[in-house]
């Protein structure tokens, strides 16, 4: 049986938080976070602004858009004021260490004298940063699992984890701490945590300018992302950074879902059955043809995935996997340290098959606009259940999207025993109109 945590604050929407004061604001972001159980508070905040700097910074955010006040015109606010939200310790934040849940990587890297573009990006809008997240250590696993800093419980199931790598930015929106958080997603770390908590996610595409200054794990793949926990939110977010460019209203995009059970012969019943009838309800089933030309095209993802995000992480932390071996992980230096290994024909064969899922997923959009994925094949795991196993059985579900470079709109599928599932609406563009179509149904 699970064990219910102790009834969290519930979470409120940006309208909420933005009818309060900035004082009365930030007092609430900190007394929500002293009422978590500490080992949740331990495992989910890296940095904590204090209280007074929030809230003059929560009292720029209510300011007027620059140039916005004309004669005969309204006063325009800008699109997030005041609208508090929590970092992924991925990327920076000027005189504060980025530590990439790590212990060490602090003392090798100095400490940054400005902001990663998405911060920047979100001052501009409005929101102000009340803090930085702890994840997975060097955001490389998707179950919410850090051995220095604690595993990441679930928020209202703490015998369970939030899912990773940005784990303490899901689980601080499923806690009702603040109403939207920064996460990345390289294999899947916007989709598994939403999913697993019930949160609404966005993943922008990889080489986009809001991760391009992240702390890397995999280049190729790694995206920046969102989390919220209604819709709402989620497209007030999206438009503001992504698509404040489109049309108020959108023609009626041509999609399919692609069920469990053609890629997962495993997983859970309870979810996979939910998640098919979810899609169901918001488009039909793909075709034969279509269906056996994508599976085609993703023959060997698995691997691809692997091979190509773990090579690229064996470079980017080669030179600190000796010096600096007891201060890893001991399953995420295993895992860097075996990819230096990897032959050279490997790698190459993994870029060769890279190309061909890209040339899949080019033909499928040519037809379609959308594709709805199941987002993991389980609900939130207990520690015994995060195994190798199960890594692969949610990689089997998440590499198509992140080799496919393709952003991912997230929505979660409650299940009858009150934990939840996800699906994944894959699209070929970050601007896409189906994400406010879906968001609006």
């Amino acid at each position: 049986m699970d064990t219910i945590a102790p009834k969290t604050p519930a979470t409120l929407p940006f309208s909420a938080w933005q009818a309060m004061s900035p004082v009365g604001a930030a007092r609430e972001i900190h007394a929500r976070l002293t009422a978590l159980p500490a080992p949740l508070r331990a495992a989910v905040v890296a940095w904590l602004r204090p209280e007074s700097e929030l809230a003059a910074d929560l009292s720029r955010g209510t300011g007027l858009i620059p140039g916005s006040l004309e004669p005969g015109g309204s006063n325009a606010f800008a699109p997030l004021h005041g609208i508090p939200y929590f970092l992924k310790d991925l990327f920076d934040l000027a005189g504060v260490p980025t530590r990439a849940g790590s212990t060490f990587i602090d003392k090798v890297r100095p400490t940054p004298a400005s902001d990663s573009e998405i911060v920047r990006r979100l001052h501009q809008l409005g929101a102000s940063c009340a803090g930085k997240t702890q994840l997975v250590e060097f955001a490389s696993g998707l179950t919410g699992e850090n051995p220095h800093y604690g595993d990441c419980p679930h928020p209202q199931f703490p015998d369970r984890l939030s899912g990773g790598s940005s784990s303490g930015s899901a689980a601080l929106v499923a806690a009702g701490v603040v109403p939207l958080a920064i996460g990345t997603d390289t294999g899947g770390s916007i989709r598994v945590p939403a999913a697993f908590c019930g949160l609404f996610g966005f993943r922008m595409t990889p080489h986009n300018a809001l991760i391009a200054d992240a702390f890397p794990l995999a280049p190729t793949m790694d995206s920046a992302g969102w989390f919220t926990a209604n819709g709402p939110d989620l497209l007030a977010t999206w438009q503001s950074l992504v698509g404040e460019r489109l049309p108020a209203t959108v023609a009626t995009p041509q999609g399919c879902y692609l069920p469990m059970g053609a890629l997962l012969q495993n997983a859970d019943p309870e979810i996979s059955r939910q998640c098919d009838e979810a899609a169901a309800k918001i488009c039909g089933p793909i075709d034969a043809f279509t269906q056996g030309k994508l599976l085609n095209s993703w023959q060997d993802s698995l691997e691809t995935y692997v091979t190509i995000g773990m090579s690229e992480a064996h470079t980017i932390h080669r030179e600190w996997l000796a010096p600096y071996h007891e201060h890893y992980d001991p399953v995420i230096w295993q895992r860097f340290t075996d990819a230096g290994k990897y032959p050279h024909e490997q790698i190459v064969q993994a870029y060769a098959k890279l190309k061909k899922i890209w040339a899949g997923w080019r033909q499928f959009f040519l037809n379609f606009d959308y594709l709805i994925l199941p987002a993991t094949p389980c609900p939130a795991p207990r520690k015994a259940e995060c195994t190798p196993e199960l890594r692969r059985s949610i990689l089997a579900l998440t590499a198509p999207a992140s080799l496919g470079g393709l952003p991912v709109l997230s929505i979660p599928v409650p299940l009858p025993s009150g934990l939840t599932g996800g699906l994944q609406i894959i699209v070929p563009a970050a601007d896409s109109t189906v994400v406010p179509w879906i968001l609006n149904r």
